[in-house]
């Protein structure tokens, strides 16, 4: 025969399946997602030297809605006998460039280790999460390089035809462009409310 559930376990069931409820929802909001290109090594390449004020960087898009950016990657090739220092800069699309306001407040510092003949290609990676930096829409992220190393020729892994890499080779000169080849810099994000 079928039991009636008494008040008192009703309540009991009731608060267990309002604490699931709040366990599942707590866990969407924790939701990531990657964006930008696809990570990958090997030959193919395109570098740049380390002059001071240099960026390098790629359109992403973070989506209509508004995501927090976790940790930015990519693989380099330092064929320099030193270590390049840089930061990571995020500039909101501008119709067909970058603006020129940096979205990010901080400086977030990282440095792509120097050249030894056992790490021939080594994964970059910086974590962004403890700076806050909330996007959407189509975004650039780029790295300036902090000091001038001369002949330091950075090779970063790319693939064609995957939006291009835009670059500014001073801190006064406008952003250009190279349309077909792209660095593969991506970027874990999280899924805001």
């Amino acid at each position: 025969m079928l039991k009636l559930i008494s008040p008192r376990n009703f309540v009991k069931l009731f608060t267990v399946c309002f604490l699931c409820l709040v366990t599942i929802s707590a866990s969407a909001q924790d939701k990531t997602k990657t964006i930008g290109n696809k990570l990958r090594t090997g030959s193919s390449n395109t570098s740049f030297d380390a002059v001071k004020g240099r960026q390098v960087g790629i359109e992403m898009s973070a989506g209509k809605k508004q995501v927090q950016l976790l940790r930015l990657s990519f693989h380099t090739q330092n064929r320099s006998n030193d270590s390049i220092p840089f930061k990571v800069n995020v500039y909101q699309m501008a119709g067909k460039f970058p603006n020129e306001a940096n979205l990010v407040k901080d400086e977030i510092k990282g440095y792509i280790k120097q050249y030894n003949h056992q790490d021939n290609h080594q994964l970059i990676t910086v974590d962004l999460s403890p700076y806050n930096v909330k996007v959407a829409g189509d975004i650039v992220v780029s790295i300036e390089f902090l000091t001038t190393k001369t002949g330091s020729n950075i090779g970063f892994a790319c693939g064609l035809f995957n939006g291009g890499t835009f670059h500014k080779d001073t801190e006064t000169e406008p952003w250009k462009k190279i349309p077909v080849v792209g660095v593969d810099f991506n970027v874990l994000v999280k899924k805001l409310k």
